[in-house]
């Protein structure tokens, strides 16, 4: 290892399979972090090597995961760089010279065994009761004569030649020094027959010419990190700093999957999550600044983000506590701009027009005060302000206040419908004063009148204070609603459930 201090490089190099979920993006997260707080440079790379997992479009949906959560390449597809190409499979001519010098050093080598004969001697081996794996039938083949056979068209791929004895290290900064035994290793294969890398030639050798500093990746990794670390040390690269990260597990402490709900970024964000909230929400799962800090900046995590911290246990990732966070974040907005997040929400359930008027803009700013302490999406806004722009329909028996039948509902309507009609000042206090006073003067129970006109007025029992959803309601709809109510609750008396 050398003295020389270099800017950090991180990346994240995915498969083009379709949006980034949850796991993958707390990977993201790191590597920005890490590189932002350096004053390093984060790197995108699409591995699509394996053209059996192409996925048409994927790769727009993986970068489109990545600018949603606003965590920007500093070199990768559609920004270029100093190592472009970015994509691995316009790579191909850069790994042609590398794979003739490890050829010449013997560090590969070409292997023509069939399928047929791989699959019986995994078999062999099976009845032997021992591993699976390569028996390195074609390890000692003359050079010139591999070369030959190749020339001549007969499929092959090539091979690592991983030491047959002794040990390889992988040094872990999150675990330390992982030992294993080349001798429980057989050479993986490093170049496919169709002439594409796989993994274990291309990100190695990717992350040396890329000049990455820094290699994060989940810890699925860790069994074959020998491959890497081994060609890392025969080519006589400077090793990255690896960095193999827990997984990321539900509630129930098993790995996160679809059964826990959604897990790709972009169903997060379309049902209303704050971007700065699932950043904060995801940095801290596996990750601490320290014993009681939650709320954090993204400035204050770039700050404040160590390997140090990671626990190399697996941590887990909480809905409940993304619901609490983006709670915090929706509750520090202004009205303005929590409205101005809301209009898309609005408008895709069509409550407000698309363009939005200036005078649909202006009434949202009245209402969202009405419900930003009550909200925990922003996809929740639809349902508690659809009462604003539409009027309840129906006042069925399952709404009426306990104990009451429709006709005592009835009557509760029609007396508020008369008071409010008298009420010359449409203020918060004077309906407040107006609808107490009649409950004494008529003997009602405030919550069983207030109850029956809150359903009157918005359809639930539900809804943001009462007072000040009629206030900002306004007086003409609000007695329209009263009248209304009262003209549905003729059915024959029942009581309620």
């Amino acid at each position: 290892m050398t003295n020389v201090v270099r800017p950090i490089r991180t990346r994240f190099a995915p498969s083009p399979t379709g949006f980034v979920h949850i796991g993958s993006m707390r990977t993201v997260l790191f590597e920005w972090l890490l590189a932002r707080q350096s004053g390093g440079q984060f790197i995108l790379r699409v591995e699509d090597t394996d053209q059996n997992r192409y996925v048409e479009g994927a790769e727009d949906q993986l970068k489109a995961s990545l600018q949603m959560m606003d965590f920007q390449w500093d070199e990768g597809p559609d920004v270029g760089g100093p190592f472009a190409p970015y994509r691995q499979s316009e790579r191909l001519q850069l790994y042609a010279p590398i794979i003739a010098e490890m050829e010449e050093r013997g560090i590969l080598y070409r292997c023509f065994c069939s399928r047929e004969r791989l699959d019986a001697v995994n078999a062999e081996k099976q009845a032997r009761k021992q591993a699976p794996g390569y028996d390195r039938h074609c390890r000692g083949l003359d050079r010139a004569e591999a070369q030959r056979r190749a020339a001549a068209g007969e499929p092959h791929v090539y091979r690592l030649a991983l030491r047959l004895t002794g040990e390889v290290v992988t040094h872990d900064a999150l675990r330390g020094p992982i030992v294993f035994q080349n001798e429980t290793f057989s050479d993986p294969v490093m170049i496919k027959g169709d002439g594409f890398p796989t993994y274990h030639f291309a990100a190695p050798v990717d992350d040396h010419l890329m000049e990455i500093t820094h290699v994060l990746r989940g810890e699925e990794w860790i069994a074959t990190s020998p491959y890497h670390v081994t060609l890392y040390e025969l080519m006589g690269w400077e090793q990255p700093v690896w960095v193999h990260l827990p997984q990321v597990l539900g509630s129930d402490g098993k790995k996160l999957s679809k059964r826990h709900g959604a897990t790709g970024v972009n169903e997060f964000i379309e049902q209303g999550y704050l971007v700065d909230a699932l950043t904060n929400c995801l940095a801290l799962v596996g990750w601490g600044y320290d014993e009681t800090t939650e709320i954090m900046t993204r400035q204050e995590l770039i700050e404040r983000f160590s390997i140090a911290h990671i626990s190399p246990n697996g941590g887990s990732f909480s809905h409940d506590k993304l619901n609490w966070f983006n709670g915090q974040y929706i509750r520090k907005l202004t009205p303005a701009a929590l409205g101005e997040l809301l209009l898309p929400y609005l408008q895709a359930t069509n409550l407000l027009a698309t363009p939005a008027s200036d005078a649909e803009r202006s009434r949202l700013a009245e209402f969202v005060p009405l419900i930003q302490e009550r909200l925990v999406t922003l996809g929740e806004a639809p349902e508690l302000l659809r009462f604003f722009f539409q009027a309840p329909t129906a006042y069925g028996p399952e709404l009426l206040p306990k104990k009451y039948t429709a006709a005592a509902t009835k009557h509760l309507l029609e007396e508020a419908h008369t008071a409010l009609s008298n009420d010359q000042d449409w203020t918060e206090p004077a309906i407040e004063a107006t609808l107490r006073g009649l409950a004494e003067e008529i003997g009602a129970k405030p919550g069983d009148l207030f109850m029956a006109i809150r359903v009157a007025a918005t359809g639930s029992k539900a809804s943001p204070p009462l007072f000040h959803t009629l206030h900002t309601l306004g007086k003409a709809p609000t007695l329209e609603r009263l009248a209304c109510a009262a003209s549905t609750l003729h059915a024959p008396d029942e009581a309620a459930h």
